[in-house]
């Protein structure tokens, strides 16, 4: 059976240009960039070209970016960082109630020392609004942090307008761009955004590293302390080969822009037309056209997210119900509450999100293999009272792949 894999918002396969660009610095080309000889100096500077490519995908400078562990240390670097580089001016942080973990809890960390943070509400589908981000300033404001795009619902932020408001009110503003980059032009200058996360690995890079985008001028505490790397603000020896990866995955992803979203984005409309037309008791989560070209998430009334993706799962399809930080959890999404979805409602969400392998016979497979598997669910939940429970929708009268439930 081949696998559908449709989780790209979770990782993405590293492409093999990457993996070939890669492949030297595990073996012939190991030394230490921070070493003054040949070996050394090669290290150098595949480190630095990494840094212009990665500077490119975004408009930055290559002195503006630093290369992280993956996104969370990047998102937890600007959020205590800045709080400390920046506490003689004021304490208050501004944040959303649909951030990724990795700012709500060093924000919940820097409460328990003192500092103030405000939580934004959002629309019904996951929009910040600029005027509210606005009202919440005040002198004591240092950090205001809104994600670019959700990964969750996919909703994109008007992070442009509520950058133009923290440049008028000087106040930093940083972004999680982790799943716009490489899905949607990004540039720094556009956006008005002073600090940037991102990760490699979803944008079929490898895991484990990532980058900060710091505008210059940006105070910040640095994150590690004990050698001269990363400008002295992060210590530590370069992880040479995934650099190498985050560099070429954001040169391939600045050059395939936007062929990824001609291919994503029809694929993706396919999936949301026939989820709300087809499939009884059905809401489509995020914005319906402010959101990401790859991405699909819904709510299916009746039927529990795990088993849906457990029913998929048994047919060859990877999908997920929200973020894979967080698929242990068993509460439901609290970005999907903040959109004022019902707990109950929230727990039959179903996210698929798209990528450069996903092919049109792919999503038709998919198509008609969620309707079996969401009347079959419904038909074992007692709770489920919905009229028409017994055709939800004209495609599960059609034969349909059974998800394992006997």
């Amino acid at each position: 059976m081949e696998m559908i894999y449709l989780d790209h918002a979770a990782t993405t396969p590293v492409d093999p240009a990457v993996l070939e660009a890669m492949l030297p610095y595990f073996s012939e080309k190991y030394g230490n960039p921070s070493s003054l000889y040949g070996a050394g100096r090669e290290g150098y500077k595949a480190v630095f070209l990494a840094r212009e490519q990665v500077a490119r995908l975004i408009g930055a400078q290559p002195e503006e970016i630093y290369f992280t562990s993956g996104a969370t240390e990047s998102d937890n670097w600007v959020i205590k960082g800045v709080a400390k580089a920046n506490r003689h001016k004021g304490n208050h942080i501004i944040t959303s109630a649909i951030e990724h973990h990795a700012v709500f809890e060093p924000c919940q960390s820097l409460e328990k020392e003192g500092f103030e943070v405000t939580y934004l509400p959002v629309d019904s589908t996951g929009l910040v609004s600029p005027a509210q981000v606005a009202e919440a300033i005040t002198t004591k404001t240092i950090l205001i942090s809104i994600m670019h795009s959700n990964n969750e619902i996919g909703t994109i932020e008007p992070i442009a307008e509520i950058g133009g408001i923290a440049r008028e009110k000087r106040v930093y503003l940083h972004t999680d761009a982790v799943q716009g980059a490489g899905k949607v032009p990004l540039d720094v200058k556009y956006l008005n955004c002073d600090l940037m996360s991102l990760s490699a690995h979803k944008m079929y890079g490898p895991k484990g590293v990532g980058a900060l985008y710091v505008r210059k001028g940006t105070r910040i505490a640095p994150y590690s302390e004990g050698g001269g790397q990363e400008n002295r603000r992060r210590a530590g020896t370069h992880n040479v080969p995934g650099i190498v990866g985050m560099g070429k995955a954001a040169e391939l992803a600045a050059q395939r822009l936007e062929e990824d979203a001609a291919r994503c984005l029809p694929l993706r409309d396919r999936l949301i037309d026939f989820l709300l037309n087809d499939v009884e008791g059905v809401r489509l989560n995020g914005h319906p056209t402010l959101r990401l070209p790859n991405n699909v998430n819904v709510c299916i009334e009746g039927a529990e997210g795990e088993s849906i993706i457990l029913c998929m799962d048994m047919n060859g399809i990877c999908v997920s119900s929200g973020s894979a930080c967080t698929s242990g959890d068993l509460e439901p999404s609290h970005v999907l509450l903040a959109c004022g979805i019902p707990p109950e409602l929230a727990h039959g969400s179903l996210r698929l999100t798209l990528g450069r392998s996903n092919t049109a016979d792919q999503i038709e497979y998919v198509i008609g293999t969620i309707p079996g598997i969401v009347h079959r669910l419904r038909s074992m939940n007692p709770l489920y009272k919905a009229a028409g429970t017994a055709a939800v929708g004209q495609s599960e009268t059609k034969e349909a792949k059974n998800c394992g439930i006997q």
